[in-house]
C-alpha cells in the first residue's frame, strides 16, 4: 500500500509524455495513458489485497477512534508555516488508504480504464486525439490524488485540477460556440462553490491549527469546537460539494457540460468528478454529524435536487442531457442519504451509480457514433440497428431504476431504508415519488429510442467497432454483480457494510416491507411509461394537455438559466462595473498614481526657482526657518 502514491504519479508522467509527443504519434497517443492506468490498476489491486488481508497488522494502519475505520497513512514533510504569536504549523504531503478512499479510487481507476479503451474507437478521427488523451491522463492523476489525500490542502489542489480538466474537456471542441459557453459556465458556477470550500479550509486551519483531516476529526471529537463553528465550517465545505456535485442551485452547469465528447461525460460528468462532492461530505462526515441542522440542510438540498432533476429528465428529449439530469437526481439522492445518516448506503449507491451511468453514457456514445443524433424523438427502432448496445443500455437503465438483483436495487433500497428510518414522513413520501420518477424516466429512455416507432432511415448507420462494445460489456458485468458485494461473500472479510462503516460495523439488510413497496412503485412507473409511450391511452394524453403549463416550466428547466442571466446582467455586472470604477479612480489614479503626479507637479513648479545663486538659497532657507518657528510657537501656545 505504500506504493499507492505511484498511481497518480504514473498518470501524471503519462500526461507530460503525451502532451510532448501526442501530436507526433497521433493515432498511438492512447498508449501512454492506457498503459499508465493499467499499471495503476495493478498497483491498486495489489494494495487492496494487502489491505484486506493485513490491515490490522500493518505498521502504518490504525483504527480511528472517531470514525471506526482502519486507515493506513503515509506522509512526508511538505512545508512549515506560522503566524506571529502562534506556533508553527507543519503540513505534510501524504495519502490515506481506508475503505472510503479505496472505494472511490477503485471506481475512478476502473471506469477510467474502460473509458480510455472506448475512446480509442470513438475519438480516433479527431485531429486533437493526442491532446484528448493528455487531459484524460491529467484528470485521472488528479482524481486519484483527490481520493487519497489525507489533508485539506492537498485535496484542494486536486479539487481544482479536476475542475480544470473538466473545463478543458467540456470545451474540447472549442470551435463550437455552445461548447465554449458550456466550459465557461461550468468553470464559473463550480468556482462559486470552490470559494466556500477554500474559506472553510482556511477556517479549519485557524481553528485547529492543522490541515490534516485526522487532526480536525480528533479536535471535533474532543468537544473543543463550538457548535456554531462546526456549522459554519461544514456549511462552507458543503458549498464546495454542492458546486462539484451539481446540487441545487448550482445544478445548471452539468447538463450544458454534455457539449464535450461523450466518453468525457461517462468518466468525469457521471462516475467520478461529479461524485467528488459526495465524497467530500463522506470524508468529513465526523464534522457534519456533529451538527443536526447541517445534516437536515444536506437532506433538504439533496431532496430538492433529486426530485427537481428527475422531473426535467422525464421531459428531456436530448439523450445525453436526460442522462445528465438523471445523474444530478442520483447525486441528490446520495446527498439525501448522507443527510439521513445513511453513510454506507450513500457510498454503495455512489459506486453502483458510477458503473451504471458510465455504461449508459457509453451507450449514448454508440448511438451518436452510429446515427449522429441524440434527439430521442428522431430515433425509434434502434434495437434492430444496435442490438448489442440495446441490451447493454437496458442493463444500466434497469439497474438505476431499481430492478431486483442488479446493483442499483441493493444500493437504492438501502438509501430508502435510511431515509424512512431517520427522517420524517415527508422525506419518506418524497423518496417514493423519486423512486417512481426514476423508474418512469428510465423506461422512457428505453422505449422511445430502442423500442419505439422507427422515425428515420438507418441504412447509413455506422458500424460499431468492438473496441467500443467490449468496455460496455465489462461495465455491464459489474452492474449485474456489484450489488452482491452488499451481501456477505465468501472470501471477503465482511460485507460492504462492515468494510465501509462510520462509527460501527453495519451489515446490509434487506427490509422486506420497504423493498416490496419500492419494487411495486418501480413496476407502477414502468406500467405508466408503457401506457404513456406505447399504448398512448387517452387519459395520459388528456393529462399532458391539461398540465401543459407545468410541463412547459419543467421543459424550460424552471427558468433557472434565464433567472441567472438576469441576475448577472442586472446585478452582478453593474456591481462589477462600480468596483472596476472604484479600483481605477480611487485605488489606481488617486491612491497609487496620485502621489506620483503630485510630487511631479510640485517638482515642476519648484524647479523654476532653482537659479544656482547662493543668496536665493539662503533666502529660501531663512524663510523656511521663520515659517517653521512661527508654526512651532503657535503649536506651543495651543
Amino acid at each position: 500500500m505504500q506504493y499507492f502514491w505511484l498511481i497518480p504519479v504514473i498518470s501524471f508522467i503519462a500526461f507530460i509524455i503525451t502532451s510532448l509527443v501526442g501530436n507526433k504519434i497521433l493515432k498511438q497517443a492512447w498508449i501512454f495513458p492506457v498503459v499508465a492506468i493499467i499499471l495503476g490498476l495493478g498497483i491498486y489491486c495489489f494494495g487492496l489485497t494487502e489491505y484486506l488481508q493485513s490491515r490490522f497488522d500493518l505498521e502504518h494502519c490504525v483504527r480511528s477512534s472517531v470514525t471506526g475505520m482502519v486507515g493506513c497513512n503515509y506522509s512526508v514533510g511538505w512545508f512549515s508555516a506560522g503566524v506571529t504569536g502562534k506556533e508553527t504549523v507543519d503540513s505534510f504531503l501524504g495519502f490515506t488508504v481506508d475503505p472510503l478512499s479505496l472505494s472511490v479510487a477503485g471506481l475512478a481507476i476502473f471506469v477510467a480504464l474502460m473509458v480510455q479503451i472506448y475512446s480509442i474507437g470513438y475519438m480516433k478521427d479527431d485531429p486533437r486525439f493526442g491532446w484528448y488523451y493528455s487531459v484524460q491522463a491529467l484528470f485521472i492523476s488528479s482524481m486519484i490524488l483527490l481520493a487519497l489525500s489525507d489533508n485539506f490542502l492537498l485535496l484542494y489542489v486536486a479539487w481544482e485540477l479536476v475542475g480544470l480538466c473538466s473545463y478543458l474537456l467540456i470545451g474540447f471542441w472549442y470551435e463550437k460556440p455552445d461548447a465554449k459557453e458550456a466550459a465557461k459556465k461550468a468553470f464559473t458556477v463550480t468556482r462559486l462553490g470552490d470559494v466556500g470550500l477554500l474559506i472553510g479550509i482556511l477556517l479549519i486551519w485557524i481553528e485547529v491549527g492543522s490541515f490534516n483531516m485526522s487532526d480536525l476529526f480528533s479536535y471535533v471529537a474532543s468537544g473543543q469546537m463550538e457548535s456554531w463553528v462546526i456549522f459554519s465550517i461544514s456549511g462552507l465545505l458543503f458549498l464546495g460539494a454542492m458546486g462539484k456535485s451539481a446540487q441545487f442551485p448550482f445544478h445548471v452547469w452539468l447538463p450544458d457540460a454534455m457539449e464535450g465528447p461523450t466518453p468525457v461525460s461517462a468518466l468525469i460528468h457521471a462516475a467520478t468528478m461529479v461524485a467528488a462532492g459526495v465524497y467530500l461530505v463522506a470524508r468529513t462526515y465526523p464534522l457534519f454529524v456533529e451538527s443536526e441542522a447541517m445534516m437536515l440542510i444536506v437532506s433538504i438540498i439533496g431532496l430538492i435536487t433529486a426530485v427537481g432533476a428527475a422531473l426535467i429528465c422525464c421531459v428531456s428529449i436530448d439523450l445525453k442531457r436526460a442522462l445528465a439530469y438523471s445523474t444530478i437526481s442520483h447525486l441528490g439522492l446520495m446527498m439525501l442519504s448522507l443527510g439521513a445518516f445513511g453513510y454506507t448506503a450513500a457510498i454503495l449507491h455512489l459506486l453502483a451509480h458510477g458503473f451504471s451511468k458510465a455504461l449508459l453514457f457509453l451507450g449514448s456514445g454508440n448511438i451518436m457514433h452510429s446515427i449522429d443524433d441524440l434527439d430521442i424523438n428522431r430515433m425509434g427502432g434502434l434495437k434492430s440497428v444496435l442490438p448489442g448496445t440495446t441490451i447493454l443500455f437496458c442493463i444500466g437503465a434497469l439497474s438505476l431504476a431499481g430492478i431486483p438483483l442488479l446493483s442499483g436495487f441493493w444500493s437504492k433500497d438501502e438509501v430508502i431504508v435510511s431515509i424512512v428510518h431517520n427522517r420524517n414522513i415527508l422525506f419518506a413520501i418524497s423518496s417514493m415519488i423519486l423512486v417512481f420518477l426514476s423508474g418512469f424516466y428510465m423506461i422512457r429512455l428505453i422505449i422511445i429510442p430502442f423500442f419505439g416507432t422507427q422515425n428515420r432511415d438507418y441504412s447509413n448507420a455506422h458500424k460499431l467497432p468492438m473496441v467500443m462494445l467490449i468496455p460496455m460489456g465489462v461495465l455491464a458485468v459489474f452492474v449485474v454483480l456489484f450489488g452482491w458485494v452488499a451481501l456477505y461473500m465468501p472470501g471477503l472479510p465482511s460485507s460492504f457494510g462492515t468494510f465501509l462503516f462510520y462509527s460501527h460495523p453495519k451489515n446490509f439488510h434487506l427490509e422486506p416491507d420497504i423493498a416490496s413497496i419500492t419494487l411495486v412503485v418501480t413496476l407502477l412507473s414502468f406500467g405508466a411509461g408503457y401506457l404513456f409511450y406505447v399504448k398512448r391511452i387517452s387519459i395520459f394524453q388528456t393529462f399532458k394537455t391539461r398540465m401543459k403549463f407545468l410541463i412547459t416550466i419543467i421543459e424550460n428547466k424552471y427558468y433557472f438559466d434565464e433567472l441567472y442571466q438576469i441576475l448577472v446582467d442586472k446585478i452582478v455586472l453593474p456591481i462589477a462595473s462600480l468596483v472596476a470604477l472604484f479600483d481605477r479612480v480611487l485605488v489606481n489614479d488617486i491612491g497609487i498614481n496620485g502621489p506620483g503626479h503630485i510630487t511631479r507637479s510640485i517638482g515642476s513648479l519648484i524647479r523654476y526657482h532653482v537659479t544656482g545663486r547662493i543668496y536665493v538659497y539662503l533666502g529660501l532657507m531663512t524663510s523656511g526657518m521663520i515659517i517653521l518657528g512661527i508654526l512651532w510657537l503657535w503649536i506651543v501656545r495651543l
